[in-house]
């Protein structure tokens, strides 16, 4: 084992940045950028690293992508990891500033889980799993449908749909934003 990666094995093994935050209308636990932060801190402490974040943005085929990369170092040797999310920047209930630090949010908690290699498998974005029976799949038809409904403001009549139908995670991600705008 190199000597210089030390550091980034030793921080892997023994960082625990649990699931604290919930979302309610999504029914699941998740961790932010902030809780890895927070957690990875005295760990940089203990093992005398440090880390950097560094954000750019692109347009890649016609869309603005956001792209964090984080570095962690020793002071002699630096290893980085990158993420990108895309940027909608007329989303509705959004205003730009709003929009790019949700892009800036989900890049950074990505690239940071991925340098540190926290597990993610039962966050927002993996698979549902143990859904109930006799609930149908939401289709993209009646998914545009709930979201323009949701959109026109009738968000009580997408709120008691959506109980009836298997949301993929994009989905559930997409109504929850626009139901929780005002």
């Amino acid at each position: 084992m190199k000597k210089e990666n030390n550091y980034l094995i030793a921080i892997q093994s023994e960082l625990k940045a649990p699931k604290n935050q919930y979302n309610s209308f999504g029914k699941y636990k998740y961790r932010s950028a902030e809780d890895i932060l927070e957690a990875v801190k005295p760990l940089l402490k203990k093992y005398n690293c440090y880390l950097t974040i560094t954000e750019t943005t692109k347009e890649i085929a016609g869309y603005l992508v956001l792209n964090s990369k984080v570095e962690i170092s020793d002071g002699e040797k630096t290893l980085s990891v990158e993420a990108q999310a895309g940027i909608n920047p007329q989303r509705k209930g959004m205003d730009i500033a709003q929009s790019f630090g949700s892009s800036s949010s989900y890049a950074k908690k990505y690239a940071l889980g991925n340098l540190f290699l926290l597990d993610d498998t039962k966050d927002a974005d993996s698979n549902k799993v143990n859904e109930p029976i006799g609930k149908k799949v939401l289709s993209s038809e009646k998914f545009n449908a709930m979201l323009k409904a949701s959109n026109e403001g009738k968000k009580d009549l997408v709120k008691s749909k959506m109980e009836d139908y298997i949301l993929t995670d994009n989905q559930l991600k997409v109504l929850s934003t626009t139901l929780n705008n005002k």
